[in-house]
């Protein structure tokens, strides 16, 4: 298998979420796990693009299984038919429904920028007895207030704190934690920084009931967080990821709004590292 290894949702040229991404083949989805273990990434995104150029069905996996969705994921993808194509606006079908993606060259550095539509986020408050194992297991205090639980293909726990140094002091028990989420079926949980005036946060994002203790980016929770934080007026975030595991990522996210309500972009700039080759397992 021959697989392309992106570097998505850039900062300033460093770090990013290595992600393998490659044409989908006939296997297992017990395989599919594996590859993104034998490429040494988090994520695996298996790709089939339309003969035309105008579409791609996208999967993903990580160790533990399938995903409906992965934004940094969907980064990668479209970074990878545009190398191969010079495909700039496609129509993406993943199992969490159909999203409207694009990627820009970046002439003369060899990178892109690319963004996608999520589609719509549910908000709500968490019902009670959902969050408070999940905050005890983050070691965060049981009366942070302002708690979210967004959903995006699948819910997740938007958790607010004062500060960017608090964000990145934290060391969560990871074992506790699944096991916190697990309980009301959460994906993971997104910790994130009292916003800049230009929306700028340090975030972090902890899911390890789906094999990723931490993710380096997770651009479909930063477009939770700008949904939510929409509701203040916020028109987009930016999101600095990865610090805490030496892979400085960004992903932004802007809220536009029109006639049927706010529609959000998100995405971030990728980086084609390298091919490697993948021989059976």
């Amino acid at each position: 298998m021959n697989v392309t290894i992106v570097r998505a949702c850039l900062r300033d040229g460093r770090g990013g979420s290595p992600t393998a991404v490659l044409d989908d083949t006939p296997l297992t989805d017990d395989e599919r796990r594996e590859v993104a273990v034998r490429a040494g990434t988090s994520h695996a995104v298996f790709l089939s693009a339309d003969r035309d150029g105008g579409g791609a069905t996208l999967r993903f996996f990580t160790a533990e299984g399938e995903l409906p969705g992965c934004g940094h994921g969907t980064v990668a993808a479209l970074a990878v038919l545009a190398a191969r194509a010079g495909t700039r606006e496609v129509t993406l079908r993943t199992h969490g429904g159909t999203l409207a993606g694009r990627a820009v060259r970046h002439d003369g550095n060899g990178g892109l920028e690319a963004w996608f539509t999520p589609g719509p986020v549910g908000l709500r408050a968490p019902e009670a007895g959902e969050h408070e194992d999940v905050l005890t297991a983050l070691g965060v205090a049981g009366d942070t207030p302002g708690c979210v639980v967004a959903t995006l293909g699948r819910p997740r726990l938007l958790v607010p704190l004062p500060t960017r140094s608090a964000v990145l002091a934290l060391t969560p028990d990871l074992d506790r934690l699944r096991t916190a989420c697990d309980r009301p079926a959460l994906l993971g949980c997104y910790l994130y920084s009292a916003p800049a005036p230009d929306g700028r946060v340090a975030a972090r994002m902890f899911a390890p009931s789906i094999g990723v203790p931490e993710d380096i980016a997770n651009a479909n929770s930063t477009a939770c967080l700008a949904a939510h934080l929409a509701r203040d007026g916020l028109r987009g975030v930016i999101a600095d990821m990865g610090d805490s595991l030496g892979n400085p990522a960004t992903i932004r996210a802007v809220v536009r709004h029109g006639t049927d309500g706010p529609t959000i972009q998100v995405g971030g700039r990728a980086e084609i590292t390298r091919e490697v080759v993948l021989g059976h397992a």
